[in-house]
């Protein structure tokens, strides 16, 4: 009977849908997943189209790529609550607009939060703060947006462990380009209807804590944490990240 109760129990608890954002993959959640599970939380961690062990040609890749593969993930469940990290908050917002129905609630981490007929490069040319623009290396050819090696561990992870800062330094690899500049469409019947929460990282360099702060003014979110860590507080502060995620979850 215990048995049975505690399965019960966890039926009812929400799923999380982690997803990534640019320059990044999978491994981002690595240690917010286990701590996630320990509670009893299903987690499903999306690998984007183009990243980690990925090799879709970029020429292919489409802010709909992304879309679609965030889609496949949730399937029919409900009760599902979206994370994305930076880029993906632009990809969860087009996933709620579709599918409002399964999402019980949007978590932006330090990630772009949309306006309808925005595209990530629409928000990212207006924040001043970011130390992304000098550090940035598009090339039309492969159509893919790079990153100078030396610009990845101030961007990313200034306030991570030196192991840290030298995996992930050592692991970038480019970004397909097209998803950047794709706008997105949102209603207020979809996209709208779905409650947002934002967790500002009050040092970070990617997306500055003031342009986070202006998105969520627009966004009109419902809840807000502040971590004082760089833009991977799931690398420097993992135990935090789960702990505002679990929170929301109840």
């Amino acid at each position: 009977m215990v048995g049975l109760m505690a399965v019960a129990q966890n039926i009812k608890k929400p799923t999380f849908v982690l997803v990534h954002g640019a320059w990044s993959d999978v491994r981002a959640w690595k240690a917010v997943t286990p701590l996630l599970e320990a509670e009893g939380y299903h987690v499903i961690a999306v690998n984007l189209p183009g990243h980690g062990n990925d090799n879709t040609a970029f020429t292919g890749i489409t802010l709909q790529s992304y879309v679609d593969a965030v889609e496949k993930e949730i399937g029919n469940a409900t009760n599902v609550i979206l994370v994305g990290h930076s880029m993906a908050g632009v990809v969860i917002s087009q996933v709620a607009e579709n599918m409002p129905g399964n999402i019980k609630k949007l978590v932006y981490l330090a990630a772009y939060l949309p306006a309808d007929g925005q595209s990530l490069l629409d928000l990212a040319k207006t924040d001043a703060g970011s130390h992304v623009g000098k550090f940035l290396q598009i090339d039309q050819v492969t159509a893919s947006a790079g990153l100078i090696k030396e610009g990845v561990v101030d961007i990313f992870v200034a306030d991570a462990s030196k192991t840290i800062q030298d995996q992930f330094a050592n692991g970038v690899k480019p970004d397909p380009l097209a998803p950047f500049a794709s706008p997105v469409k949102l209603t207020d019947a979809g996209f709208g209807s779905v409650h947002k929460v934002y967790v500002y990282t009050k040092n970070d360099r990617a997306i500055s804590y003031p342009k986070q702060q202006v998105m969520a003014g627009v966004g009109k979110v419902k809840g807000e944490y502040t971590l004082t860590s760089g833009h991977t507080p799931f690398f420097s502060m993992p135990e935090e990240v789960a702990a505002i995620l679990i929170k929301e979850a109840k």
